[in-house]
């Protein structure tokens, strides 16, 4: 399937510039977000997972999709100030100033196989954060998982040493 032909492109959103890719009208289409999910899955091949990590705010479309096929638990990373129990952070850069993310404390046990999964892949600074709020805690990142890659921002750079996959990669 051709899921490119899914992801309009909005010219200078959220600022002048930056041409944003939205996944809107693949999830619109029940034949795309079904197929779309299930190659996600086969992306993760034979790896045990144990939980996925869904981030705020778009990983967490697919990222329980997956989980409940891959029969692993949902763990979901949020903005600073959004999770309710005892977490942890990790403050990371922006190309405009930086933000935090959190994690439960108890999200991930020491030993656990996890799958990373965001909706795209751009300058890498989110996933490596949340990489390592999952080591920090004792889990190993068996993958990070994207729906799209933009790789000419050269995030993969802040990933060194994870396997990542994704669907679409512009």
């Amino acid at each position: 399937m051709d899921f490119t032909s899914y992801i309009r492109d909005i010219a200078d959103f959220p600022k002048s510039g930056i041409v944003f890719k939205d996944i809107t009208p693949l999830l619109q289409d029940t034949l795309a977000l079904t197929k779309a999910c299930d190659t996600l899955c086969d992306l993760v091949g034979a790896v045990s997972v144990d939980k996925v990590v869904g981030v705020d705010s778009r990983g967490f479309i697919f990222a329980p999709m997956l989980a409940a096929r891959l029969k692993a638990g949902f763990v979901p990373v949020r903005k600073k100030g959004k999770l309710p129990y005892n977490t942890i952070s990790e403050t990371y850069a922006l190309e405009y100033g930086e933000d935090s993310l959190e994690i439960h404390t108890d999200a991930i046990q020491k030993g656990e196989k996890v799958l990373v999964h965001d909706d795209v892949l751009a300058t890498g600074g989110t996933a490596k954060a949340v990489c390592n709020l999952v080591e920090r805690l004792g889990g190993e990142v068996v993958q990070c998982n994207f729906l799209i890659h933009l790789t000419f921002l050269n995030g993969a750079d802040k990933l060194k040493g994870k396997q990542i996959q994704s669907l679409i990669s512009y």
